[in-house]
């Protein structure tokens, strides 16, 4: 079970609770324009909460993460993590009632600190698209150093904890 707690926020597990959240930010403009591959549809929305509402945080398999409001357990967003041959990928989606107050920097980094005890030698890497400027800034917040374009990907690396041979397939 998931269950990290910050000052304003509680990452847990998704549920079925989440699902009309979940909905509204997925299809609001807004939140989609930088996502790609996100379900959308209600009923693909809830299937994908059943099959990753047992997820549990591991350096072994992917997991999804919901960011809630602490005092009412609203999920006001989702963080993907990725784990694959040391490294950790990470991808993340917040309502777009809150962006711009602080929730998504509060909830990312406390799991990146959860994330690099678990797996202290582990690089982590985030991409996003280059026009999405508030992604890019709450990447280089939290401490991540841009590691180039990628044009396969038609997205900006970003690294945090990388090694040289990692950064040099970037550049």
């Amino acid at each position: 079970m998931i269950s990290i707690d910050t000052k304003r926020l509680h990452l847990r597990n998704v549920s079925q609770n989440d699902v009309h959240a979940m909905f509204d930010y997925r299809n609001n403009e807004i939140c989609a324009k930088y996502q790609r591959g996100q379900a959308k549809d209600f009923e693909e929305i809830l299937n994908l909460i059943e099959r990753r509402k047992n997820d549990e945080i591991s350096i072994d398999s992917p997991c999804m993460i919901a960011v809630a409001l602490k005092e009412t357990n609203e999920m006001i967003g989702e963080i993907i993590v990725k784990p694959k041959d040391k490294t950790i990928s990470l991808g993340y989606t917040f309502s777009y009632k809150y962006h711009r107050q602080g929730y998504a920097f509060e909830a990312l980094t406390v799991l990146h600190e959860y994330l690099h005890k678990m797996a202290p030698e582990w690089e982590f890497i985030s991409f996003t698209e280059c026009q999405n400027i508030a992604s890019i800034e709450l990447l280089k917040k939290l401490g991540y150093k841009d590691l180039g374009y990628v044009p396969s990907m038609d997205s900006q690396a970003f690294g945090k904890w990388t090694t040289l041979v990692t950064e040099e397939k970037f550049v």
